[in-house]
């Protein structure tokens, strides 16, 4: 089998190489890969043209000083093996703990490992780098749970693009993969160095300050369009405040919320 090659097209390197593995029922340390063609990006990642990997069978190691080391190494396992015990069944508890306790907290949640995998997938396909990290909005009330999505690394700022209208296009087509790969309704808020928190806590800020006059005059205030992020943040700021209540008015992508005195 050796020096036997095989073509793979798929939208990215690792799953070319995934694919290519499985028909020749190989390991990865057992095969040589040449990217023949690197494809192209579309939108997102959406629409471009797939990678073309070649697999080339590796020659086989020698099997000779295999075989003459066998029996030297037998008595070390067996003697490293006695002390490793006690210490591997002692550990096992602690760490079945701490797995267990992770799992309490929805770090090993099914539906954040997509979420996580598949805007980690859109982002290497923009030609970035980034460190993704999911987690349910501890803030949610409902039985529709929204996720945040946390992207950090460098030279980000073409992610979020003018006034984060190149950051909510992402996050709508984000939501729509996770969406259609999950088969349920999925609402993600994906932030890039945490520029959705800073913005979130620019508007909570400007809210408050309306909320003054709208104390002072007995009249309600409208705000600025904003994102649905931005005005939830408002609700939940201003949820339960005494004298004002908040809803939202309008259409998409001009949707405000309205900062009314209560009677």
């Amino acid at each position: 089998m050796s020096g036997t090659t095989l073509e793979i097209i798929a939208p990215t390197v690792e799953e070319a190489l995934s694919q290519g593995l499985s028909q020749l029922g190989l390991t990865a340390d057992a095969v040589s890969v040449e990217v023949l063609d690197s494809g192209s990006k579309g939108l997102f990642g959406l629409g471009g043209r797939q990678v073309r990997v070649r697999l080339t069978v590796n020659p086989p190691a020698g099997s000779i000083a295999p075989a003459a080391d066998k029996p030297k190494p037998a008595p070390a396992k067996k003697a490293e093996s006695a002390p490793k015990a006690p210490r591997e069944n002692k550990s096992r508890p602690e760490k079945k703990a701490v797995q267990e306790a992770k799992a309490d907290n929805g770090d090993h949640d099914p539906l954040l490992d997509t979420t996580e995998a598949i805007v980690s997938k859109l982002i290497h396909h923009l030609g970035m780098k980034a460190q993704v990290s999911a987690h349910f909005d501890e803030n949610n009330t409902d039985d529709r749970r929204t996720i945040q999505v946390d992207i950090r690394g460098d030279d980000l700022s073409a992610l979020i693009g003018r006034q984060a209208e190149t950051l909510n296009a992402f996050q709508y087509v984000a939501s729509l993969i996770v969406g259609k790969e999950t088969q349920q309704w999925v609402q993600l808020v994906v932030d890039v160095e945490g520029f959705r928190s800073r913005r979130e806590k620019q508007v909570r800020q400007i809210a408050l300050r309306m909320v003054d006059q709208v104390i002072k005059t007995g009249r309600k205030a409208t705000l600025e369009p904003m994102t649905a992020s931005e005005r939830r943040a408002i609700h939940i700021e201003l949820r339960g405040h005494p004298a004002v209540t908040t809803e939202s008015t309008g259409e998409e992508p001009h949707r405000k919320v309205v900062i009314i005195p209560k009677e």
